[in-house]
């Protein structure tokens, strides 16, 4: 059975996990908080998809999946070196 994503809290749960995520000094769990970011920004994508919100709050969303998506890469790229 596959793992369904609570939607966020509120508007800014995501923007929260987000920070949480890319502020983590503790290597070991670096990996935990950017997942807990990604799922918090995919629920919230799909939350807006069909209802009125800021072309801001889209484009943030989307920058804010880039980052994780590229800080992730980075990371295991140093974790492997």
């Amino acid at each position: 059975m596959k793992k369904a994503i609570p939607p966020c809290l509120n508007r800014a749960d995501w923007k929260a996990l987000y920070r949480v995520a890319i502020l983590e000094t503790d290597t070991s769990i670096v990996p935990q908080r950017v997942s807990a970011a990604e799922e918090a920004v995919i629920a919230r994508g799909r939350e807006i998809f069909y209802s009125d919100t800021t072309p801001e709050e889209k484009e943030a969303l989307e920058d804010a999946l880039y980052a994780l998506r590229a800080y992730r890469t980075a990371w295991l790229h140093t974790k492997t070196a």
